[in-house]
């Protein structure tokens, strides 16, 4: 009896291993590699659509890759999303200020993003690109930015904003959505960083009839 005990025990603890090495596993490739998501804005329209189902691609996060124009990524959104302009003055990088100090902090916020809130939008401007936003156009050093993937007749203002003409810094980019009506974004709370970018946007699985990799040009 007292064997049989202890063979229930050992079948028990290797079912909890077993359980514990797969959560990890789960953990660490939703991490460094790639995880579904939801749209849940309608800032991308029409490229995203609400409650479209995406694959999200981590490995240049990992990698630390800085992304390409004209990427759809995601990334943590700023802790205030709408700059003034004095602010903007001072320094035209988005604000993170309500980070987790506690290393189980870390974990939950940047790991298992529980309550982190992140974007999707697309990167117009590259480190050391000029950006002007006049006469409803975008124009990235004194050229006028081409954006085929937007709406006719969409034209791009300041989106309550006050970051129209700006250097993008080193080590960050500029982001804007392509519904730029209903957009809050790098107009607003100025360039992104690049340990802030999560991933970027590789495939739509849902709905099954748009299935197939998004094109970022």
């Amino acid at each position: 009896m007292e064997e049989e005990k202890i063979n229930r025990f050992k079948d028990a603890l290797e079912w909890v291993v077993c359980i514990v090495i797969a959560l990890i596993i789960a953990i660490l490739f939703r991490y460094f590699i790639g995880t579904p998501t939801i749209v849940k804005q309608p800032s991308m329209y029409p490229t995203l659509k609400e409650d479209q189902r995406l694959w999200l691609n981590r490995w240049s996060r990992t990698v630390k890759k800085m992304p390409e124009k004209g990427d759809i990524i995601t990334f943590e959104a700023p802790s205030t999303s709408v700059l003034t302009e004095e602010e903007l003055k001072k320094n035209i990088v988005a604000r993170y200020e309500k980070e987790p100090t506690s290393l189980l902090g870390k974990f939950t916020h940047n790991v298992l993003e529980i309550n982190k809130v992140s974007y999707i939008k697309r990167v117009i401007g590259l480190p050391g690109d000029h950006i002007v936003i006049s006469d409803g156009k975008v124009f990235i050093n004194d050229k006028e930015f081409t954006e085929s993937y937007l709406q006719p007749g969409v034209v791009t203002d300041n989106g309550r904003g006050y970051c129209t003409d700006v250097v993008v810094p080193q080590n960050t980019v500029f982001v804007m959505g392509d519904n730029r009506s209903q957009s809050t974004d790098s107009r607003c709370f100025g360039c992104i960083p690049l340990e802030k970018i999560e991933s970027k946007v590789w495939i739509r699985i849902w709905p099954l009839n748009l299935f197939g990799k998004i094109e970022n040009k």
